[in-house]
Formats: structure tokens, C-alpha cells, sequence
């Protein structure tokens, strides 16, 4: 079993190979085109990539990741982009962090945390604003334990899209995107198959 703590991913950020400008993925702008830009989170920022994106589309942006290494080579990306909104970098602990605050939009993409998806979920809907978005982006979990997703991807840090709409069955939330979808990445010029889930949620109340 993975332990997703802080030392596993200041190793996985400091050994990383350094790369060009980080590209978000491509649903962020799918499932914010109807959105008006206003406060933003992005929790389990690492590079900066959809960060970024976000500051460019005019969102005020919070960015917060555990791990320093990270959030050195997101600010690298940042200086060489150029000028955008500014945004708020934060290095915390997504299990343990307590802000006092809420956002408009809160945006996770592949997150992984010592307490399993579904309790990091639930803690990042909580810090969704009254009428708010929370947009999910995990790695999709698989029939077949042989596939070479499981192979990049362990057990734990993969979720099925009903365990996460799951979370949000009660009125306060309605379900606004609910999908899986399959597509190649090519992280360091290497052709890689992905399974991803996609779950937007808005949160009608304070409730």
C-alpha cells in the first residue's frame, strides 16, 4: 500500500525530471467554460498546470500542495508565463490543512492523500462556497487488475465515478458532469494511456 505522505511526494517531486511549461488537462476548460471567474482553489496544485491556466482565464487562484518541490518548479512556471493574475501558492497537507475560508471553484486533479480519495473529497467539498463548483479529475479504477493502468497507478489512488457522485447525493448538491473518458498523455514524450473520471459538483447551500 502507497502511504501518499509528505516524504513520499517531496521524493516524487525532487527526483522528477525537470520539464517544459506544464499543460492542464483538457477538461478544465470543458467544465468551466460556463463559469464566471471568480476565487479559485486548486488543491494538489503540483506543477502549477491548471493553476495557471486558470490565473490566464482571470480567476483569483489559490494553489496548495505538500509538497515544496512542487510548488518551486510551479513558481518556475509561473516567472517564465509570464504575467497573469497572481496567484497564491501554500504548501499544506490536503488531510490535515483547515482553511479558513471558501472558494468559488475547487479543482483536484489526480490528488492523492493518506486518507484515500473519497475522505480527501469530502474535506475539499467543504471548503466549496455556497453556489460554488467542485471539479474532480481522478485517476478512473478498473475491472482488471492486469491493466497497465494499475501498473502507474496503485489501488489506492484510483476511484470509480459512483464512489465519488456518491458523496454528493444530498440536496445541498446537484451532480452537473458525471463522466469516464480514455486518452493518451505524453508526460516526457512518452505515450501514455489514461483512464480518467470527471465529476463537476455545485453546491446549492451552506448546508
Amino acid at each position: 500500500m502507497t502511504d501518499f505522505d509528505r516524504d513520499f511526494w517531496q521524493r516524487h517531486w525532487a527526483e522528477r525530471e525537470s520539464r517544459g511549461a506544464p499543460t492542464p488537462h483538457p477538461y478544465l476548460a470543458t467544465e468551466t467554460a460556463q463559469l464566471t471567474p471568480g476565487t479559485a482553489l486548486d488543491a494538489g496544485c503540483g506543477a502549477g498546470a491548471e493553476a495557471l491556466w486558470l490565473a490566464r482565464q482571470g480567476w483569483r487562484v489559490t494553489a496548495a500542495d505538500i509538497s515544496a518541490s512542487a510548488l518551486d518548479e510551479a513558481r518556475r512556471h509561473e516567472a517564465v508565463a509570464g504575467p497573469t493574475t497572481p496567484i497564491e501558492w501554500i504548501e499544506a497537507d490536503l488531510s490535515r490543512w483547515n482553511p479558513d475560508r471558501t472558494w468559488s471553484l475547487v479543482v483536484t486533479s489526480y490528488a492523492h492523500a493518506e486518507i484515500g480519495q473519497l475522505a480527501l473529497y469530502q474535506r475539499l467539498a467543504s471548503w466549496v462556497a455556497p453556489g460554488g463548483t467542485l471539479l474532480i479529475v481522478g485517476h478512473a479504477a478498473s475491472e482488471h487488475a492486469g491493466e497497465a493502468q494499475h501498473a502507474q497507478h496503485p489501488h489506492e489512488a484510483t476511484v470509480t465515478r459512483e464512489a465519488i457522485t456518491g458523496l454528493f447525493a444530498e440536496a445541498a448538491w446537484t451532480i452537473e458532469t458525471s463522466t469516464e473518458h480514455t486518452r493518451t498523455a505524453h508526460p516526457g514524450g512518452a505515450s501514455v494511456e489514461l483512464r480518467d473520471v470527471v465529476v463537476r459538483a455545485r453546491r446549492l447551500s451552506g448546508e
